[in-house]
């Protein structure tokens, strides 16, 4: 059952991801956290890719986790969370256990999109009742800002770099949610941090149905190259252009939770990012336009699919 999800109600909910770690100003991963674990009513176990997310809330002796949280290695959150889940299935059925616990993974796109997508496919063709939520900030920016799969066409990263040989990276970013989605699990669904109640409500359906996944983007100041105050903003902007819309699948069916009455042009998204910088110039420009062209192509994939075309 979805919960209520009311300002007023929410403000009087302990806050379980205490402040002062050490993310970025501005870095959307930290918002993000703070709004899920707030939608979570039930006592919850974390598991965490290695990532901006873990090295900067783990710094011992200290941590920003106020619930059972472990950390093994960059690649495989979905497998930890997953034998944490089989080891309380297992109490549970003998009677040691009787409370209600819920299960989350958080990876970035590097450990998600990439090296940790072997055990997350593994972890939902099993059927572990978890909910990994993939912060989506479009490069592994804790090593250095190198491109992922899930980076932009035309981004400028360390290893995509923008200059005479290319104009940033080449290829379109995988559409994780949709090979997500083909697991034929339970619940799938992409959701931003500007839009708090749908992101809620949505991680509020993936750890009752289970196995689930969940993509929510996560502006990154450093590596998207902008002032940190427009995190939330350009979040806003990644939806209002259809770069990052805003659906879900359950059980099979696909759905709109929100569609914009104008779509804006993709250049309002890609305008006040540095790493886009590039593209704006005489001799790149065409990229601007091969762009726009695949997120039509993309929505309209979408709108199809979720019976809206």
């Amino acid at each position: 059952m979805v919960t209520k999800l009311a300002l007023k109600d929410l403000s009087h909910k302990p806050d379980l991801f205490a402040p002062g770690h050490r993310l970025c100003p501005g870095c959307g991963a930290g918002t993000i956290v703070r709004q899920v674990l707030l939608a979570i009513d039930e006592p919850v176990v974390v598991a965490n890719a290695t990532g901006c997310l873990e090295v900067s809330t783990s710094i011992f002796p200290y941590t920003s986790w106020r619930v059972p949280w472990i950390h093994s290695a960059f690649e495989n959150a979905a497998s930890t969370i997953s034998g944490v889940e089989a080891a309380y299935q297992s109490l549970k059925r003998q009677g040691k256990v009787t409370e209600d616990i819920k299960f989350i993974a958080f990876g970035g796109d590097g450990g998600t999109y990439d090296i940790g997508l072997q055990a997350l496919s593994g972890a939902m063709e099993r059927g572990h009742k978890i909910l990994y939520i993939c912060y989506d900030n479009g490069a592994y920016m804790n090593t250095g800002i190198q491109r992922s799969s899930a980076t932009p066409r035309g981004a400028e990263t360390t290893t995509s770099p923008a200059g005479k040989v290319i104009p940033g990276k080449m290829q379109y970013p995988k559409d994780l949610t949709a090979i997500m989605a083909a697991h034929n699990i339970p619940y799938v669904a992409q959701a931003s941090p500007h839009n708090w109640r749908d992101l809620m409500r949505k991680v509020r359906k993936g750890v009752e149905k289970g196995p689930a996944f969940l993509n929510v983007i996560s502006s990154c100041n450093r590596g998207w190259r902008h002032p940190p105050e427009l995190s939330i903003e350009l979040s806003r902007l990644a939806v209002e252009t259809c770069f990052w819309p805003l659906y879900e699948v359950e059980d099979g069916v696909w759905r709109l939770t929100y569609k914009p009455k104008e779509k804006l042009p993709i250049t309002v998204w890609l305008e006040p990012q540095g790493r886009f910088r590039h593209l704006f110039r005489p001799e790149n420009r065409h990229l601007i336009d091969e762009i726009q062209a695949e997120v039509d192509r993309r929505w309209e994939r979408l709108l199809k699919l979720c019976g809206e075309a």
